[in-house]
């Protein structure tokens, strides 16, 4: 049976690379897959690769979403970068991990925050 969040994160991950390429970021690749995990979004801006993790909830803020990122989702993000960058060639590439959380309040327009380099919290 098809998990129901499955259109939700869909959703939330197309507003989340529609924020990123308003602000410049050039999306090379979405839900990437590894055997550690999958990387919602993988961008470049400028000279940088970007691994975004994209958590989106049904709430008035962004806090909750945020809040769901584990330290073992954290791992499991670190090793997935860095398979990706070993399998493309640029382990001697500029690279961080971001994570986007979406709102969907009752009312109102959803809200996007992004926090740059996000293992450093």
């Amino acid at each position: 049976m098809a998990d129901p969040r499955h259109p939700f994160g869909q959703q939330n991950e197309a507003l989340a690379a529609a924020y990123l390429q308003a602000r410049g970021y050039r999306i090379l690749t979405t839900n990437w897959h590894c055997k550690h995990g999958e990387i919602d979004i993988v961008a470049q801006r400028d000279a940088t690769i970007v691994f975004v993790e994209v958590r989106s909830r049904h709430a008035a803020d962004t806090e909750s979403a945020f809040e769901s990122i584990t330290p073992r989702k954290r791992a499991k993000l670190a090793a997935s970068a860095q398979t990706y960058l070993s399998e493309h060639d640029l382990e001697n590439t500029n690279w961080r991990i971001d994570v986007i959380a979406v709102a969907i309040p009752k009312s109102g327009q959803p809200i996007i925050e992004q926090i740059e380099d996000a293992l450093g919290w």
